[in-house]
């Protein structure tokens, strides 16, 4: 570590949460397989409950495949505006605990505890505590890792799902990660596991094995990342508020969409969803692209960067409106539209961390 006291970070993980809101909330779902989305030919499972991950149902997965797998599967509409709800009560406990809280998504965050606000023993206790006040406020429970950096807590909160907790001390962190496989690493995904996998390199002990040069000739600028975290290494700061980097909408079609009349309607459509999000936050952005799925799963996007913003709803139509149609004519019928405006307004720059106490594990 670049200071000398040792960094506490919590990694919360919602158990199954889309699932688990459902099932507290529609007691007849309780102990049944249960799948959230939609349940038509042209359906996704958004989230999947325990009950039906037993059954290799899992969340992305195509709605009739989870249905050959578990003919008894629940499905259930999602309701984000309950979800995100549930999301605000959570984040209100850990504001109790820490300022340094980076949330990730509505179920998932770090929060940094190395300054003991409440006294606690370890952040070990910590962590039980936040459990269990999510447990006793929400109905629902949580699975937490503990250690002294990012990469290991996050690791650390999937060993004991659900409804557990792991703890990684430095002194079995670089351990830890010899044994752990390459697939498992967050950030690295099935293909450059099959790569790394190719070279000869299985787990973190095969990974620190190599030289920092040879690793940044075979992944570049990702080259670095492995050899430090392949000895337990992880500087990322907990960062509050990230800044967003982009808005998007996009719609899977119960039909395919066959006329170019069609297509730039959907594309109208989610050009609006987007102006909407920008307009409630005061935002703009300078890069639109659309993205277009035809019926064969095919995918293609099409961007435009401007000099300055995008500066009102009708601009985003005809930006977007503009990109789909160099895709024109449609080669086959569309499945999926999406409209995206990234390269946002600068958010200002995180506060500095507050002084830092020192309390174990």
């Amino acid at each position: 570590m670049a200071d000398s006291v040792t960094r506490k970070i919590i990694h919360i993980d919602m158990d199954a949460f889309f699932a688990s809101v459902e099932q507290r909330d529609q007691p007849e779902l309780r102990g049944r397989p249960v799948a959230v989305g939609g349940s038509n030919a042209r359906g996704v499972v958004a989230a999947a409950s325990y009950e039906a991950r037993k059954y290799g149902v899992r969340s992305a997965m195509p709605s009739v495949t989870a249905m050959r797998k578990c003919p008894e599967l629940a499905f259930v509409p999602p309701r984000f505006d309950v979800y995100k709800a549930v999301s605000g009560q959570i984040r209100a406990i850990f504001a109790d605990y820490s300022d340094l809280v980076e949330p990730l998504s509505l179920d998932e965050a770090y929060v940094d505890v190395t300054e003991n606000r409440r006294a606690l023993p370890s952040a070990t206790a910590t962590a039980e505590e936040i459990r269990a006040r999510i447990l006793a406020e929400t109905g629902l429970t949580a699975s937490a890792g503990i250690s002294y950096n990012k990469f290991l807590a996050k690791i650390a909160s999937d060993q004991n799902k659900p409804n557990g907790q792991c703890v990684i001390t430095p002194a079995q962190g670089a351990a830890f990660i010899e044994h752990l496989p390459v697939g498992r690493f967050h950030g690295v995904g099935p293909k450059t596991a099959e790569k790394l996998n190719r070279l000869g390199i299985f787990t973190g002990a095969d990974l620190r094995r190599q030289e920092l040069g040879w690793l940044q000739q075979h992944f570049g600028k990702a080259g670095h990342w492995y050899h430090a975290i392949s000895r337990g290494i992880d500087e990322r700061a907990v960062v509050p508020d990230r800044p967003r980097k982009s808005s998007g909408s996009e719609t899977t079609y119960s039909h395919d969409l066959t006329t170019p009349a069609a297509v730039e309607d959907g594309v109208r459509a989610m050009a609006d969803e987007v102006w909407d999000w920008c307009a409630r936050t005061r935002s703009s952005g300078r890069t639109v692209t659309v993205k277009i799925r035809y019926a064969d799963f095919r995918l293609i996007t099409r961007s435009r960067t401007m000099a300055s913003g995008v500066a009102d709803r009708a601009a985003l139509h005809a930006i977007s409106i503009d990109l789909i149609r160099s895709t024109f004519p449609l080669a086959l019928g569309v499945r999926l539209l999406g409209v995206t405006l990234s390269n946002l307004d600068a958010a200002g720059a995180a506060a500095d961390p507050p002084a830092q106490l020192a309390f174990m594990l």
